[in-house]
């Protein structure tokens, strides 16, 4: 598959090519999906709580006498069938685990077939180089404008902080931009956007990075922080 490569003013200035075979061939939903709800799941906290009639803040006085009014008996506002009040069985800040797990090697097959479905769709925007002299809104707007992303984008940037910091300082504040390090793309985050925009370099650098140790190879010979860690301890 050819992607088109452009420049920051959305000229194209050259094409790269990528294995589709590398990326699972063909689109499969229900690997995608699996991946999709354990990366939605790992996001709550499972802190969630709701106050009853003793913790909801509010005069405690009667609303009226008990009798002679016709009406029914109550006490103060704070039962649970007033509006306002409080929840007749309150959950308890009892922390819940939704945390999902998938294999390694799955996960990373998940990822990579769901940039595969987002290169299908012509959803990938990859540029040559992503900077900005300095921090400024309206320049990071006008790249996206003229690269042709009009609605949500994931913006993937190199992992040097010194490099990114002036586009992530623009784009930070602009609606539906989300902005990540380019080993932080996801199946999760690419699905919530309509666009992926990343730098040539980061974009070679993630296929051929510890996303695409997806079989034996990534136990005999890993890359990234395992790699890292046995060259240090020998």
């Amino acid at each position: 598959m050819e992607v088109p490569v452009y420049n920051m003013q959305g000229a194209q200035v050259a094409q790269l090519k990528i294995d589709e075979a590398a990326l699972g061939g063909k689109v499969n939903p229900a690997l995608v999906k699996q991946a999709y709800v354990m990366y939605h799941a790992n996001v709550r906290q499972g802190s969630s709580k709701t106050k009853n009639r003793h913790e909801v803040e509010g005069s405690t006085k009667k609303m009226y006498k008990q009798k002679g009014t016709g009406n029914a008996r109550h006490g103060d506002r704070k039962v649970n069938i007033f509006k306002g009040g409080g929840h007749g069985h309150s959950k308890k800040r009892t922390r819940e685990d939704f945390r999902q797990t998938m294999p390694t090697k799955m996960r990373r097959k998940a990822n990579r077939n769901a940039f595969l479905a987002k290169l299908m769709d012509d959803e990938v925007r990859v540029i040559d180089s992503i900077s900005f002299a300095q921090p400024k809104t309206k320049d990071f707007q006008a790249f996206l404008a003229s690269v042709k992303v009009d609605r949500s984008a994931l913006i993937a940037l190199p992992m040097d902080s010194d490099k990114s910091r002036n586009a992530m300082l623009s784009g930070r504040n602009v609606d539906g931009v989300t902005i990540v390090r380019s080993d932080q793309i996801n199946a999760f985050n690419m699905l919530n956007h309509r666009y992926m925009v990343i730098g040539r370099a980061e974009l070679e650098a993630w296929l051929k990075g510890p996303s695409s140790q997806t079989t034996k190879d990534a136990k005999i010979n890993p890359l990234g922080r395992k790699a890292d860690a046995s060259k240090g301890g020998k």
